[in-house]
């Protein structure tokens, strides 16, 4: 997976930030349906792997695994596109967040397949032209955005290669998942130097980025302008930010 030396720099955070939300964690354990042996890949430091089933865990980054709790699932060092199991070794296989640093994504997404009889992904929808303008993060401070998923394989591909439907995952107001649009009705935590942290995107994109935005950010919220751009989200429980479900 080509996040292993972004993840090995910025992982550090990711304990602090990046906490498993009980709403999303819903959503995937119900998909992975009767599931009793779980391969999670790309795994980080374990958010979102089930309670009561066998787990599995497969992990680039020497950083990211040196953080997982006292009790988590094993762990080991691999990458998706080259899972080290037998066809069929697990009931279900999930990825949750980590398929856009895969360099192979349609590889790994059928070495899953694979290695297992039902595959469950969490990832995010850019296909539609209107998917910048949906997150106001990305439509007015960070539209560089765009170029981190220029050539990226549309999500319906990546349903397409395994056989997957598609499930929108609305992401709720106060999110305990510090993922990148977590905070859509909390603009003041991307200010936060911890937050950011927590989300590659922040990294991948620089410092100079990363500066102008969080300059212009707090600018806009202190002048009431973020208020008045986007007050038709403030009394929204939850919001469709492109986020999906992939269910084979």
């Amino acid at each position: 997976m080509s996040g292993t030396p972004l993840y090995d720099t910025i992982g550090a955070a990711y304990t602090t930030t990046r906490r498993t939300d009980p709403r999303i964690a819903a959503r995937i354990w119900d998909a992975l349906g009767d599931a009793r042996t779980v391969l999670n890949v790309g795994a980080g430091t374990g958010s979102y792997e089930p309670p009561g089933r066998y787990v599995l865990a497969v992990e680039p980054s020497a950083l990211m695994r040196s953080q997982r709790p006292a009790g988590a699932a094993p762990c080991l060092a691999g990458s998706a596109e080259r899972l080290p199991f037998d066809d069929g070794s697990f009931d279900a296989a999930m990825a949750v967040s980590s398929v856009h640093h895969w360099p192979d994504v349609l590889g790994g997404l059928r070495e899953m397949r694979r290695v297992a009889r039902r595959v469950v992904v969490f990832t995010h929808d850019t296909g539609d032209a209107g998917w910048r303008d949906r997150f106001w993060l990305s439509r007015d401070y960070l539209p560089e955005v765009a170029g981190l998923v220029a050539g990226r394989p549309l999500v319906t591909e990546l349903a397409a290669a395994i056989g997957a439907r598609l499930e929108p995952v609305p992401i709720p107001w106060d999110c305990a998942d510090g993922l990148f649009e977590a905070f859509w009705r909390r603009p003041e935590a991307y200010l936060e130097e911890d937050v950011r942290r927590g989300m590659s995107v922040w990294a991948r994109l620089g410092p100079d980025v990363e500066r102008r935005a969080v300059r212009d950010l707090r600018a806009d919220l202190a002048s009431g302008r973020w208020a008045a751009r986007n007050r038709d989200l403030l009394d929204l429980d939850e919001a469709e930010l492109g986020l999906r479900l992939l269910i084979a």
